[in-house]
């Protein structure tokens, strides 16, 4: 359950982000294959009982080769199967390149090779070797003695060659290449940094919402915007980015400060969907068929050639059960439509419509707005509701749950980091967490060399809140419900008073955000009028806060700018660790007399 805090949608309507302009003769679009894709070639069945399944290669001369074994499958499960003809990617690539070269744009590849690990990162080394063509035919012996992988992208040529007697000629070929190809979009035209020096540069859930978000346009070698075609290969999920694009042209960019959210309901217990099937995914070996077997039968099967990308994956029932049983319970607490992205015409999910119909009818949803819609349908209600101002929750499968949890939070928010997630545990309980821990070990380093802490915690404290909301329904306790929603208003008035970390020495950092997000919060609860016993109890910390607040401040910034001793980095001294991020003995003494 992905959504947007409401301080947070508050405070990006009150102070929204830049937006980049729309035109409507704009020239950017999404490229997709037609045929020979996973979309085209998908089979999918729902397995009757528990059994052990294995994925076999049989060779044109009959030799068996065991891919998977064994696969173990609980009754009820929805299982897919799925090929991507490399003869057709190879061709729909050419194509595109050669269509785009007289279009006066950007050419652009989106693909999610940090997740799809084994079949992304091996479409993208085609795309490579196509647009580079000339150089890889010529410099095909070489390229092999030196272990070149396009699938690593350019930047594994430009590594490998690197004090070979070749480099410069086959530099200098590399450069030729621009002069009869369309400009790449650019990671970074400075450097001069293509979209296909690394596959992991440009991931399509990031990078396609930054693009619409910025009026269509990514960054081209001149260093200029530029509109751009980008190449998405499979028709999965493709058509959703056309119908943003499309809507764009016809109404122009959103509104930040009057659109319509759009949360989501993803379906991800048990490596459910496509992010469960790197490890069912291979590429042919040879000529031949790859098959799914239950004992002496065949599932399913695909014919294949050397190099198709062919994959399988589950969804268990039990997971698609908790799914909808969400769903029906969000559009309940929220008022808002519930729309199930499915699309009839693909494999897997007629296999899942038919499970949402039936699981639909154990829940009481009178009254309730409840749809199911293709992606791309889908897509168009929610942006024409966007506009309106009204919310809609988007009700996806794993991929489609990043794709929408990126695109909607960067249209509306200006980033996806802010995003609230939620993940109600099957057996019970839930996990709350929200933004991306990336940039945390650069965090600790600055801690350790010059005591100063730049990491944000608003996620922590909104994640804080709805888990305190959440316990209050469930216990039906009055007090942590106070409690909560004090603690919302708190983090409302940290936003608009922007008490986020500073980046440098002496400025505000983590502490001295966390006694701020106190400070609101004693306030709020000094304030109400719902229960007399937390408000006697926190209004005297509430003054005393508010009144010694300079000097709390003052201490919690003035200890930095010399080196932290936390007594370890993966594993901290608690008692330094304390000592560290408890520098104010004015606060530390006020807070002990609670």
């Amino acid at each position: 359950d992905r959504r947007v805090a409401g301080p947070v949608k508050a405070y990006a309507k009150a102070h929204p982000h830049s937006m980049g302009a729309w035109s409507s003769d704009s020239k950017t679009r999404v490229a997709h294959m037609q045929d020979g894709d996973f979309y085209g070639s998908e089979v999918s069945t729902t397995v009757d009982g528990d059994c052990q399944v294995r994925i076999e290669f049989v060779a044109d001369n009959g030799e068996v080769t065991v891919l998977k074994d064994p696969l173990t499958l609980k009754a009820g499960e929805v299982i897919d199967a799925s090929r991507m003809d490399v003869a057709k990617l190879k061709a729909f690539f050419a194509q595109t390149i050669e269509q785009t070269q007289s279009e006066d744009v950007l050419l652009s590849l989106h693909m999610k090779a940090t997740m799809m690990k084994v079949s992304d990162p091996v479409i993208f080394g085609h795309c490579v070797q196509e647009f580079y063509k000339d150089v890889f035919t010529k410099y095909a012996a070489t390229f092999e003695k030196l272990g070149v992988n396009p699938s690593n992208g350019l930047g594994d040529v430009y590594s490998k060659i690197k004090g070979q007697p070749e480099q410069a000629e086959i530099e200098s070929a590399l450069q030729a290449v621009y002069a009869t190809r369309p400009p790449l979009a650019m990671v970074d035209s400075d450097k001069g940094i293509t979209n296909l020096h690394v596959p992991s540069d440009v991931i399509v859930d990031a990078s396609m919402p930054a693009m619409i978000r910025g009026g269509g346009k990514m960054w081209g070698p001149d260093g200029k915007e530029k509109d751009t075609v980008a190449m998405i290969p499979d028709r999965n999920y493709a058509g959703i980015y056309q119908a943003v694009i499309d809507d764009c042209k016809a109404h122009g960019q959103y509104d930040v400060a009057t659109m319509g959210s759009v949360s989501n309901v993803g379906l991800m217990a048990q490596k459910a969907e496509e992010y469960g099937s790197h490890d069912k995914t291979f590429i042919a070996a040879g000529k031949g068929t790859i098959r799914v077997v239950n004992g002496d039968t065949t599932v399913f099967e695909h014919s294949v050639n050397t190099g198709d990308i062919w994959r399988m994956c589950q969804t268990k029932d039990v997971a698609i059960k908790d799914w909808v049983k969400l769903a029906v319970k969000r559009s309940r607490a929220t008022g808002s439509p519930a729309v199930f992205w499915l699309d009839k015409q693909r494999a897997h999910d007629a296999q899942l419509i038919q499970k949402v119909e039936t699981y639909l009818g154990e829940h009481d949803t009178h009254g309730l707005e409840i749809k199911i819609l293709s992606p791309v349908e889908a897509m168009k209600y929610s942006l024409e509701r966007i506009r309106k101002g009204q919310d809609t929750i988007s009700v996806t499968g794993n991929v489609l749950r990043d794709y929408n949890t990126d695109l909607f939070p960067i249209l509306e928010l200006g980033t996806s980091a802010k995003m609230l997630s939620i993940v109600p545990l099957l057996a019970g309980g839930g996990l709350y967490e929200t933004g991306a821990g990336g940039s945390a070990p650069k965090h600790v380093q600055q801690v350790q060399k010059e005591n100063h802490l730049r990491w944000d915690s608003l996620g922590e404290f909104l994640a804080l809140a709805v888990s305190m909301e959440d316990y209050a329904a469930f216990t039906g306790s009055a007090k942590a419900k106070v409690m909560a929603k004090a603690l919302d208003s708190a983090n409302n008035q940290y936003l608009v008073s922007n008490k986020s970390p500073g980046r440098r020495v002496k400025q505000l950092d983590n502490r001295g955000s966390h006694f701020y997000l106190a400070l609101y919060w004693v306030q709020a609860l000094a304030l109400q009028d719902e229960d007399a016993e937390l408000k006697a109890k926190f209004g005297p910390i509430a003054e005393q806060l508010s009144s010694q607040e300079e000097r709390i401040v003052a201490e919690l910034n003035d200890c930095q700018g010399e080196p932290a001793n936390l007594g370890g980095y993966y594993h901290p001294d608690p008692a330094k660790l304390a000592q560290v991020m408890r520098p104010s003995q004015t606060l530390n003494q006020i807070l002990a007399s609670i």
